[in-house]
């Protein structure tokens, strides 16, 4: 877990510096980062996920950025695509190399201004955040895109926290569907990787309960 702590102190620190460079005007947090350092998300995540707010000169902003972050930082790799705007970032007092991706789509979303923050640093950042009403729904689809379990763990905390799923029935029932193909190793290893020990050992013994319960609810199965 300590290289995740240390993780978590570098996505601060940049998220820090972006807000410095004046960067997180032009750009809404999202994510499972966004999710934790923003909402107290229970697992570790270690992208920073963003969407252009608005239409822009992608390039004039991609070189603009990355001759800002090369003064503090090692730039791993850097792309401006036709999709993403990338960084991979190092820094020597940090373990893990820190991925920045940047989506050009513009989606109508609703937005939060919220404190991003962590117990493990002492820098709090200001910034523009995904609603969760929206981030819940981009959840559903990342998960029925990648099959990735952090995106399904993402899910049922959102629903604890009082975030209704609001999909058609067909989409609720892929869901349902591939939460039952998730097997042992998902939990303990991919995810468990993720969470602190009694929250893996939780999710090894029960796995997504809460969230199945409610969607066989929604669905009228129970």
């Amino acid at each position: 877990m300590r290289d995740l702590i240390q993780h978590e102190q570098f996505e601060l620190d940049v998220l820090s510096r972006l807000q410095s460079g004046r960067f997180l005007g032009a750009l809404v947090f999202g994510g499972g980062t966004m999710l934790r350092l923003c909402h107290g998300l229970n697992r570790y995540s270690v992208d920073l996920d963003f969407w252009f707010a608005r239409e822009m000169d992608w390039a004039k902003f991609y070189r603009r950025m990355e001759k800002y972050l090369e003064q503090y930082y090692t730039i791993a790799d850097s792309a401006n695509k036709h999709y993403t705007i990338l960084f991979e970032l190092k820094a020597p007092q940090f373990p893990r190399a820190l991925k920045i991706e940047i989506r050009k789509t513009i989606r109508k979303v609703k937005t939060e201004t919220i404190i991003a923050y962590s117990p493990h640093s002492s820098v709090q950042v200001l910034l523009k955040t995904v609603a969760l009403e929206d981030m819940m729904t981009s959840k559903i689809e990342a998960f029925l895109d990648r099959r990735e379990i952090r995106d399904a763990y993402d899910i049922e905390f959102l629903l604890k926290r009082g975030i209704d799923l609001k999909a058609d029935n067909d989409i609720l029932t892929k869901l349902l569907a591939e939460l039952g193909k998730l097997g042992k190793k998902d939990f303990s290893v991919k995810l468990g990787s993720l969470l602190d020990v009694s929250e893996r050992k939780y999710y090894v013994g029960n796995g997504f309960r809460i969230l199945e319960t409610k969607l066989k609810n929604k669905l009228g199965q129970y």
